[in-house]
């Protein structure tokens, strides 16, 4: 697969790229605080780096250390989170400091194999640790990469199915060099984020435009292949608004799936009726990845029976001293709604 390249001749390419144009000024460079790596690579999961930095200074002023963010209360930590989305992210990494502090005596473990033991670490975030924080000659095979990789060696299948990805990782790990790791992994990130674009790559920039077998073949646009298109599937919900004075109940959502413990309205799918309201507010229209929510927001008249709900799931906030919680952004919006129509 790497006929044509040798893979001293890429890696020499993409690390003379990086000492000369390669991005050093985000605030996680120039570090070699594993914690402080780890927080970014788990943030920049599915998410841009323009939309990660304020959280991620923002963790930093309330967490400094592992030790701070293991010792929080999740709701805490999920607020601050509240907003970056996935918050499967959020609550692995609450769990992956507990079990630093408890189990590797505060301090992070050096090899990839123990790095993936940590909840929500998986194979490329443990080589990147490895790689900028130890100097481990670990490979990486983030979105980044996986775009340039297969624009450069014309890699056929969406990247989602086992054997693409298995060609992937080989690629990755046979062109990752023992020298200078560190900085060539965090080239072939710059180079796919900032010059092999998903749209409109910048090839004259590239350093691997000259055998770029996507360039060559004239396929940029072609490669690499997407996800094979399906029907969206959509899920149609009312939100019971029960209100007391300038409160309003909360319900804890379960600890996995979408929303996992963060604190919502009180939810039921719509079926063949409409419970009794005083009134209906707009509705709401919430696109996750994989499918859309729509929401039909309802100020219920009934008051809610607490009888049957568990008293730890259940919170009444105050609109007007909000505590806090974390929240998912279209529940934070519309309690900001609320509070501004009392």
């Amino acid at each position: 697969m790497t006929d044509s390249w040798k893979p001293q001749a890429f890696s020499s390419k993409v690390i003379t790229y990086y000492h000369a144009k390669g991005r050093k000024d985000l605030p996680w460079h120039n570090t070699k605080d594993a914690y402080r790596i780890w927080l970014s690579e788990v943030m920049l999961q599915q998410t841009q780096v323009k939309t990660v930095i304020p959280y991620y200074q923002n963790f930093l002023k309330t967490f400094p250390t592992i030790t701070s963010l293991a010792d929080a209360d999740v709701d805490r930590v999920l607020h601050l989170w509240s907003g970056l989305g996935y918050y499967s992210r959020a609550r692995n990494l609450h769990k992956a400091a507990q079990m630093v502090r408890d189990e590797f005596n505060g301090e992070f473990p050096q090899s990839q194999s123990e790095l993936e033991t940590l909840p929500g670490v998986g194979r490329s975030t443990a080589g990147a640790i490895a790689a900028f924080a130890y100097d481990k000659p670990t490979a990486i095979l983030d979105g980044n990469v996986k775009r340039v990789l297969a624009r450069c060696f014309a890699i056929e299948g969406w990247y989602g199915q086992t054997k693409v990805l298995n060609k992937l990782w080989g690629l990755s790990e046979q062109l990752t060099p023992k020298k200078e790791t560190a900085a060539y992994n965090q080239a072939m990130m710059d180079i796919g984020a900032v010059v092999c674009k998903r749209s409109n790559p910048e090839c004259l920039d590239c350093p691997l435009t000259q055998k770029c077998q996507a360039r060559l073949q004239n396929r940029t646009k072609e490669l690499p292949h997407k996800k094979p298109k399906r029907a969206r599937p959509s899920k149609s919900v009312y939100w019971q608004l029960y209100l007391q004075g300038k409160k309003i109940l909360l319900t804890k959502r379960p600890p996995s799936g979408i929303w996992g413990g963060l604190w919502s309205i009180p939810e039921i799918e719509i079926a063949d009726y409409t419970p009794k309201t005083e009134r209906k507010l707009e509705p709401i229209l919430h696109k996750f990845s994989h499918y859309d929510l729509k929401i039909q927001p309802l100020i219920m008249k009934s008051k809610p029976n607490m009888s049957i709900m568990e008293s730890n799931l259940t919170y009444w906030f105050s609109l007007t001293q909000p505590e806090s919680l974390g929240l998912p952004t279209p529940v934070s919006n519309l309690l900001n709604t609320l509070k501004e129509s009392l």
